[in-house]
């Protein structure tokens, strides 16, 4: 592609919703943290290396039975509240602004699980049920 000679409409997106294709044997609920995998379709949060996390489902989708692409989930990005981790996992306020990682499609953590996890998002809050990310 050549350099502009002209103007240009640029399309524009609110960086705020997306729309990806599900991957095959797949079903992502409302309100769950949802990746892409290694594939580049949608998944459910878990735990795994090579997720990308793209944002909160916006309603269940179920690809249970379908072929990678057969459905489409909508997802927000934004800033969520999900559970905490236990133990030595636990996110406390001290840590708001470092990583938080995947533990599922409900839960977070402050640790990569000894490299087994993929990171979530930013953490910008805790509070007692539950710690803000930013996705």
């Amino acid at each position: 592609m050549s350099a502009l000679t002209a103007d240009r409409n640029t399309p524009s997106r609110d960086n705020v919703d997306f729309e990806f294709p599900v991957a095959a044997s797949t079903k992502i609920y409302a309100g769950g943290l949802t990746c892409l995998n290694a594939a580049g379709t949608a998944t459910k949060g878990a735990v795994s290396t090579t997720l990308k996390t793209v944002g909160v489902a916006q309603a269940t989708v179920d690809n249970s039975a379908g072929a990678a692409g057969d459905k489409r989930v909508k997802v927000r990005r934004g800033c969520f509240k999900f559970g905490n981790s236990a133990s030595t996992d636990l996110i406390t306020l001290a840590n708001v602004g470092a990583s938080a990682y995947i533990v599922d499609d409900q839960t977070v953590a402050l640790t990569s699980g000894s490299s087994t996890r993929s990171i979530a998002g930013t953490i910008r809050d805790v509070e007692s049920d539950g710690v803000w990310i930013e996705i």
